[in-house]
This record gives structure tokens, sequence and C-alpha cells, in this order.
């Protein structure tokens, strides 16, 4: 029965450890966890066989540990929780900075009379900074319009044009998602947003100053 209970720990800790690599950090708090055995007396019976089952499993776990670390960026990324609406900024395994966000309120937008359909969501997985600068302008895209109820202008019509709304910077991760700002502060934490993730001015500012094009952003 010992023996089958150690061949049970080490499959449970094994998934655990498999599934927290696939994550990618998805819990930060999981990046300073160790996994500690309990040793049995050496009263216990089939102690030989004990031994050998923990020492098998301790190696087993040492290997996954540092397959675990080589997938830690050794510069600064960003972890973006949108259950919580909560970021992590991290440069290694060092926490910087952590606090609220907005993300997708994960809701459809669907005209019939135009034959047009979205849906506002954050995307979950793996992205990178492409771009960044400050005082970004918006290029109010087809569903600003169509959700506002008004007429879809020509793409360079003067009218796409908005300033102040993005805040003081701007970070592209692509398809039109945007780490930036918002005027909307007092609906921060909440899941509100078009598909971009919204943070607080200071929250921005460090994350701006901090995150480099190609960094990594981690959404799940």
């Amino acid at each position: 029965m010992i023996r089958n209970f150690f061949i049970y720990l080490a499959v449970l800790v094994v998934g655990i450890l498999f599934f927290a690599s696939m994550v990618l950090f998805a819990i930060p708090a999981f990046q300073e966890s160790t996994v500690v055995l309990v040793g049995l007396s050496a009263n216990s019976s089939g102690a030989g066989d004990v031994g050998a089952d923990r020492e098998a499993i301790e190696a087993d776990i040492s290997k996954l540990q540092k397959k675990l670390d080589s997938f830690t960026p050794t510069n600064a990324y960003l972890i973006v929780n949108t259950s919580d609406n909560h970021f992590y900024l991290y440069k290694g395994k060092q926490l910087l900075r952590d606090g609220v966000c907005s993300t997708g309120k994960n809701e459809k937008l669907v005209s019939a009379e135009r034959n047009y359909e979205h849906t506002f969501y954050t995307p979950f997985g793996v992205r990178k900074i492409l771009r960044k600068s400050t005082n970004p302008v918006w290029k109010k895209p087809d569903w600003a319009f169509i959700e506002d109820g008004l007429p879809i202008p020509s793409p360079n019509d003067p009218s796409r044009w908005e300033t102040g709304t993005l805040g003081a910077y701007k970070l592209e991760i692509g398809d039109g998602y945007m780490i930036h700002g918002t005027i909307y502060k007092r609906r921060m934490g909440m899941s509100v947003t078009h598909g971009c993730i919204r943070l607080l001015d200071d929250d921005l500012e460090a994350v701006y100053k901090t995150m480099e094009v190609g960094s990594k952003v981690y959404i799940y």
C-alpha cells in the first residue's frame, strides 16, 4: 500500500508540474512554490522500497522544476488574469508590480441591418509587445460607430481619430489588441473593455517603461 501511495503521489506531482508549465505561470504564486516530501519512519514496513521510490520521485521533480524554470523569461514580462482582472509585472522571478486591470466584456455586437457581427473578448495565450508609443491617438474601428448607432465613415475620415481615450501610453500586442490607459477609472477591475487591457495611469507607466518590444504577455 505504501508503494502504491508513492506511485500515486508521483503521478499527481508530475501532473501538477506539467499543467503549470503548459499554463506558463498563469498562477504567479506557483513560481515560488516548492514540493516537500514527508519522510516515513525507518521502522515502517518496506522502508527500503519506500526510500528508493522517494529518491526517484525527488529526481523527477528536480528535472521538471528545472524544465519549468527554463520557461521563465529573464527579461520583463506581463501576466494578465482575465477572471480576476489582475495583472502581474515580472522580471525573471521577481514580482515588480501588480494591480487591477480591465479586460474584455465577452459580449457580442450584432447589427443585422449592416450584416455585422463582432465579439468583444481578450484573447488567451502568449502575445508579444509589437510596438510602443506615447500620447497615442485612437483610430476608431467600425464597431465603435455601430455600437453608438452612427453611420460608418470612410477609413480615413477625421471622425475616426480620437485623442485622450487611450491614456498616455500604448503597447500593441497584435490583431488590434492593446495595453493602454482609460478615462473610465471607476470601472477598473471589471470586464468592460472591447478586448484591450486597460491599466491605471501609474501602472501603465510602470509597464510601459519596464516592458520592451518583444517582451511577452501571458493572458489567461
